[in-house]
Formats: C-alpha cells, structure tokens, sequence
C-alpha cells in the first residue's frame, strides 16, 4: 500500500473521530436500502441514501451557484475538516458519502470543474489511491460543485462497472483502436455508452484520452471519467453525456417523478435517490429510460 493510500484512511478515521456530520453520514451508510435489478449479463443497483439529497437536488444554474458560498474552499469548510496536501489539490473525506471510504480530491484554488490540463493530474491520484476508484463528473453531468475543480475517489470494489467489465469484456468489449502502449475499447449492450483506456503508463492514457476525444463525438465538458489502477495497468472508463438530468428528474407529476441526478456513480450501475418512494417504484423500464437519455 502506497503513502498517499495509508494517508487517506487515517484521516477518515480521523474525521469519524472528530466530525459529528460525517460520522453520523458513514454510520448511516449501514442502514442504506439496496435493490438490484438485472438485465443481460449484468445488474444494476437503486440505493435509498437519505444524505445524499443536497447533492441530488442541488440547483447548479449559473445564478444558484453565484449566490451561495463555494463548499470546497477552504475558507467555507466546517472548522473540523482537515486535508491531506497533495501539491495543487488537497485530499478531503467527503462527509455525504456513497462508498464506505469516501474522498475529495479538491484543487487549492477556486477554478471550474473542467478536465483539460489536469487529465494527468486525475491518472496521477489514481495510481496514488491505487486501493481505490478515482472519478470525475464533468461541470454539468453531475458535479454538485461546477465552479470548482476536483476528483473524487471511494472504495474500489463497490461500482459494479468493474466487475462487469473483466466479466463482460470478452463477449461485448470491441476494439476500436491500438497504438504503441495503448488499447481502446467499447463495451456494447451495456445500456450506457462506455469506452475503456487499458495503459500501463499516464503519458499513454493522455495519449489515448486525446485520440478518443478528438476522434469521437465526445464533449469533455460532458462526461463522467472513472478510474482505477491495477496489475500495473490503468483502467479509465469515459461516459460520454447528452445531458445532466433525465425528464423524470424535472416531472411535476409525483408519479412520474424520480429524484435520480446522474453522475459518475450512476453511470457505472449505482442510481442513487434520497427519497424512499422513489425508491421503491423505479423500474427497468425507467433505468432504461434515463440511461437512453443522459448517454451520448
């Protein structure tokens, strides 16, 4: 285990000591209810997680985000949250969390959520949270804080997108280009679109990351990017996106309306809703609908 993997995970225990909000946010983590429901070859799993309705239902409109305080600078975090310095950015628990180990991953400086010119920075920290996954949510596809750049990074087994990709990859992973020190896939029949950058090595997956944003439709300031490190080989998953939040998300009617705000987390097989009646009547048939409409 790395430094920067020690170093994060004495922190969180840290903060569960001194930190009454995340404490209480991790311990609620436990009771969270779960349903999974399948479709070819794979599952995808509704969580009803009652923190994560700030997130959820943030207003992220430009005059929203103009009028309240940036939550990740350092001036307006809580008195008891410490950080990790990690150069230009500091590593941060994230005290509304999804995983059991959850982390933000926070630029020192207030600049937009944007991933050109810091690509390398994000494969950086996912060597360095080698034990963990490391994602990004593009300004307007499910980053709760667009006006300010950071990853995030959490327990690296628990998106079922991992897991499916090694069981998938053989029947449903094409090849679409190979060079030098890298391979790009696409994983079919998945509900989503999704490519997958294998590398041994940062410089190749910047390589490869331009190669498929300039060859491909995709807008890199619409997507969710999910990493993670292994076996000496880099795994960076790219979400392209057509829009933030499905139709269901904006229904005045109750009935048709699911508080459901796709990220990173919900593009790689984890739809989050904080409201329990939502939760209890999503169907495939909605997973299918909203994935048909945040999926590029």
């Amino acid at each position: 285990m790395n430094s920067l993997n020690i170093k994060a995970l004495t922190l969180l225990q840290s903060e569960l000591e001194t930190w009454d909000t995340a404490r209480e946010n991790f311990e609620n983590l436990k009771n969270i209810e779960i349903k999974s429901l399948d479709f070819e070859g794979f599952s995808i799993e509704v969580h009803f997680n009652q923190s994560r309705v700030r997130s959820a239902a943030a207003k992220l409109d430009e005059k929203s985000i103009s009028a309240r305080q940036c939550f990740l600078c350092s001036e307006n975090r809580p008195s008891v949250q410490r950080s990790i310095n990690c150069g230009h950015f500091e590593l941060l628990v994230n005290p509304y969390p999804i995983f059991p180990q959850h982390f933000t991953v926070a630029s020192k400086q207030h600049e937009l959520q944007a991933i050109d010119g810091y690509f390398s920075d994000f494969m950086h920290f996912t060597k360095e949270l080698s034990d963990f996954v490391v994602f990004f949510n593009a300004a307007g596809c499910g980053a709760s804080a667009p006006d300010h750049l950071h990853f995030q990074a959490g327990t690296k087994n628990f998106l079922p997108l991992i897991k499916d990709y090694k069981n998938l990859k053989q029947k449903n992973a094409e090849l679409i280009f190979h060079k030098n020190n890298f391979e790009i896939f696409l994983l079919k029949n998945y509900l989503r679109k999704v490519f997958c950058i294998e590398t041994p090595n940062i410089e190749s997956a910047e390589q490869a990351f331009d190669f498929l944003t300039n060859n491909y439709p995709i807008d890199k300031n619409k997507i969710n990017l999910v990493a993670s490190f292994e076996s000496e080989k880099f795994f960076v998953f790219v979400f392209p996106r057509r829009t933030f939040r499905p139709k269901q998300f904006f229904a005045e009617n109750e009935a048709d309306r699911l508080l459901i705000s796709p990220g990173s987390v919900e593009m790689s097989g984890i739809l989050i809703t904080p409201i329990k009646e939502h939760f209890d009547k999503i169907t495939k048939n909605d997973i299918i609908s909203i994935y048909e409409q945040v999926s590029a």
